[in-house]
């Protein structure tokens, strides 16, 4: 019903613009409103890339080449149709945003924004210097423009293109941004491992993010080169990659009208500045350097905190009720460990560990500091490779595999740190930890088709009722950074929870809680193993390991001195030895 209203509303809005420019008979607004729109496309796929996925880039003015160019030769050399250069424009577009999002694998932060740079630099040498194929500044005359019943378009027919195309994207991208594609790419900007943690594909969602942008600004390339029927090397500068930052960064990145407030504001200044280019450039480094250092929101930045309000935290009838099962019915092994070691020089932190878990139990996994406890979780769930040994997880063997595939399979988990999207709300959070558990593709959920709206409904609703099960269903649309540290640790509980684990594994779960919320942190792990939910926790809280654990595993300088039951362990001398030292009369005797 919202995405209804929502739909009508921009229709309007398009509908309102199309009729005031109707009444222009100046050229040059129309050229004004015309840029407007061209620099908004740009600006919302940049927008997805670093304001939503958190990528640093440089390099538009290399993709609003490759479109420009290829609408530019696909015309001039060949009697192709201009509606299907647009479109295949668009597509060359996105291939070279995959091209760009290769190195994205290896490389971050602002060594990603140099990769980009140097791709934005060589295609404005190639187009520059290439003169046999694309003109250099010569340029490419006679492109064929767009028409309608045969005729090419007119100014004004431009310029109603031009906010068809950007209503269009906006729909798309905010459906797009609205999914469970957009809460990946705002995890990506948290962090990737506790985002591949969940089930996302760190990389795929990067390559989408890139492609999404390059999509936008080679449509918008391609729209200048058939609206001027010419095109040359001019047109791609440095300068351009920057200006189509700042639209992002001034209007606001991570705000889907952050690119319409930027554009705005920035092409009516680089109108008024049009005759002074010295001055143009000193104003947009003091704006790029003023939005990044004094506001970093941008303008819809401050907006939202002036009029910001909190949300209503009314949940949907019948959606509070906690769930009585997660992870399946069953006995017998679910995880076994053969000979696993690990060292970093002459550090080992595991030396031919073994050991087995059994569906049903609550398993832990003690010893003092430095044990090892941490590498064997992130061993087992794929963050590190073992050097040796085997790890079968439900049959199937997964050392090497990747961290969201071990995911996938069943196994979740939380960190000793820390690890949630804290400036996403609480259900969100959540709602991230079914990523995998989610089926509708990426064209599902960017056209918003009905399969994509009733998962995300179906979502949400599980994403409350594990909300109601740790007890902060009250809390849903509370950022989850905002939350005290013991409520925290519970909504990282409900998000590993939500990708439907059969083990979870918990690191440290109770470390920063007082007494109080480690005893209901008990009782609240033996309704999760109620559940179907097989454990494993890393504890140094004794109390909560021997009240609830049905099997104890016992590490010390990544070796296995004991395994039992509590009791058993409890009374093991080795254990005793290790958490409380032994005095040399004791090693001599034994």
């Amino acid at each position: 019903m919202k995405q209804g209203r929502h739909f009508v509303a921009v229709a309007l809005v398009a509908a309102a613009l199309i009729g005031a420019t109707a009444l222009f008979h100046n050229d040059y607004y129309l050229r004004i409103v015309f840029m407007m729109c061209v620099y908004y496309l740009c600006a919302a796929g940049m927008n997805v890339l670093v304001g939503y996925a958190g990528q640093k880039s440089l390099g538009q003015a290399g993709l609003f080449a490759a479109g420009a160019y290829a609408a530019a030769l696909l015309t001039t050399r060949t009697e192709m149709s201009p509606w299907l250069a647009l479109v295949l424009a668009a597509g060359i577009s996105g291939v070279c945003g995959v091209l760009i999002a290769l190195p994205s694998l290896r490389v971050k932060g602002p060594y990603l924004a140099m990769v980009t740079l140097a791709f934005g630099i060589v295609v404005e040498k190639l187009v520059g210097e290439w003169t046999d194929v694309f003109g250099g500044a010569q340029g490419i005359y006679g492109i064929k423009p767009l028409t309608w019943n045969g005729q090419p378009f007119t100014s004004v027919q431009w310029v109603w293109f031009g906010i068809v195309l950007c209503a269009a994207a906006h729909l798309l991208l905010r459906n797009l941004i609205c999914s469970r594609f957009g809460r990946a790419l705002l995890s990506l900007q948290a962090d990737e491992i506790a985002s591949s943690s969940v089930g996302v594909r760190v990389y795929r969602a990067k390559v989408i993010a890139f492609v999404v942008a390059a999509v936008t600004c080679g449509i918008a390339g391609a729209l200048v080169a058939q609206q001027n029927q010419y095109i040359n090397s001019d047109f791609i500068t440095f300068h351009l990659s920057i200006f189509i930052l700042l639209l992002v960064l001034f209007g606001g990145a991570g705000s889907m009208y952050g690119p319409l407030v930027g554009t705005v504001i920035l092409t009516l200044v680089d109108a008024l500045l049009a005759r002074w280019p010295s001055a143009q450039h000193f104003l947009y480094g003091f704006l790029l350097l003023f939005a990044l250092y004094v506001m970093p929101g941008g303008i819809m930045g401050l907006v939202s905190q002036w009029f910001q309000k909190a949300k209503k935290a009314g949940l949907a009838a019948g959606g509070s009720a906690a769930p009585t099962r997660i992870g399946p019915d069953g006995s017998g092994e679910l995880l076994v460990v053969q000979g696993v070691s690990k060292s970093y020089g002459g550090v080992k932190p595991a030396q031919d560990v073994s050991f087995r878990l059994q569906r049903g139990h609550i398993h832990a996994l003690i010893g003092p500091n430095g044990a090892g406890k941490s590498t064997m979780i992130n061993m087992l769930t794929g963050v590190v490779d073992p050097d040796q040994g085997s790890i079968r997880f439900l049959g199937q063997e997964i050392v090497g595999r990747q961290v969201h595939i071990i995911c996938c399979l069943g196994m979740g988990r939380t960190f000793q740190n820390l690890r949630l999207f804290a400036d996403l709300s609480v259900l969100d959070n959540v709602m991230l930890g079914r990523h995998s558990r989610m089926s509708n593709g990426f064209f599902s959920s960017l056209l918003s088709l009905p399969q994509a709206r009733r998962q995300e409904v179906a979502t949400r609703e599980r994403a409350i009722q594990l909300l109601d099960l740790v007890g902060l269903s009250h809390l849903a649309h509370q950022p989850a950074g905002s939350l005290p540290y013991g409520l925290q640790r519970r909504v990282e509980l409900a998000r590993a929870l939500a990708t439907e684990p059969q083990l979870l594994l918990l690191d440290e779960p109770a470390a920063g809680l007082n007494p109080q919320e480690t005893a209901e942190l008990g009782q609240l792990l033996v309704r999760i193993g109620k559940c179907g939910v097989s454990i494993l926790m890393v504890e140094h809280h004794m109390d909560l390991v021997m009240s609830i654990s049905d099997h104890v595993i016992v590490l010390d300088y990544g070796i296995k001195i004991a395994e039992g039951n509590p009791a058993e362990v409890q009374a093991n001398p080795r254990v005793i030895a290790a958490y409380l030292g032994v005095d040399d009369d004791a090693v001599a005797a034994t």
